[in-house]
């Protein structure tokens, strides 16, 4: 297809953001439930919060929102308003559902291979449904979103270079089986990232 035939950027509506904030929360909040149930570990600010959170006993959201608070603010001057208040209202938002989670979901077991593939392919959807719509999952996504555009940076390798780092920080928690299937998990959520947000490859915005 030629540049002149290219399909012409198209903005979302209100309703449609509201939409997909909403969906894409849903999906990071079921992602973490299954990974929480096989005691697996995720990148990002949600692998750290799953971590202190097997350490602690806090509620993982409630982590997830402290850890994100601090890293969305280094990205304050670059990042527009408009795109911190969606993420703070993911943030908050997955605090809730996560909160709510016990009230309607009950998980007796789940396989490790199940939680890392499901779990994290489920959470990478989500991720993805965010950026289509000017949001992040929280401080270490929206550090990821800010380096793919301004340096455009292939979202997924970025997202994978910081959860390496983050499970490097969980091998001090898991064992080396939890942390096999970590991995994959991490692998599931990054290769939804890589094969469908690339530049070129969604017109709205």
């Amino acid at each position: 297809m030629t540049s002149s035939n290219a399909p012409s950027p198209t903005p979302h509506g209100h309703g449609e953001d509201i939409y997909a904030l909403f969906v894409g929360t849903i999906h990071l909040a079921v992602g973490l439930v299954l990974l929480r149930a096989a005691g697996l570990a995720t990148g990002g600010v949600a692998g750290v919060a799953l971590v202190l959170s097997y350490a602690t006993g806090w509620p993982v959201g409630l982590l997830y929102a402290l850890i994100s608070a601090p890293l969305m603010a280094i990205t304050l001057r670059s990042m527009s308003w408009r795109f911190l208040i969606k993420t703070a209202v993911v943030t908050l938002g997955l605090f809730a559902m996560t909160a709510l989670a016990p009230m309607g979901i009950d998980i007796a077991r789940v396989s490790d291979l199940v939680a890392a593939v499901v779990g994290g392919s489920v959470i990478g959807m989500g991720a993805l449904a965010l950026a289509r719509h000017g949001a992040a999952t929280g401080g270490s996504g929206a550090l990821v979103l800010w380096l793919y555009r301004t340096r455009g940076w292939n979202a997924g390798r970025t997202q994978l270079i910081i959860d390496g780092t983050v499970l490097l920080f969980a091998a001090s928690r898991l064992d080396a089986v939890r942390m096999g299937w970590s991995l994959l998990g991490v692998a599931a959520t990054a290769g939804i990232l890589w094969v469908w947000h690339r530049p070129g490859r969604y017109t709205g915005y």
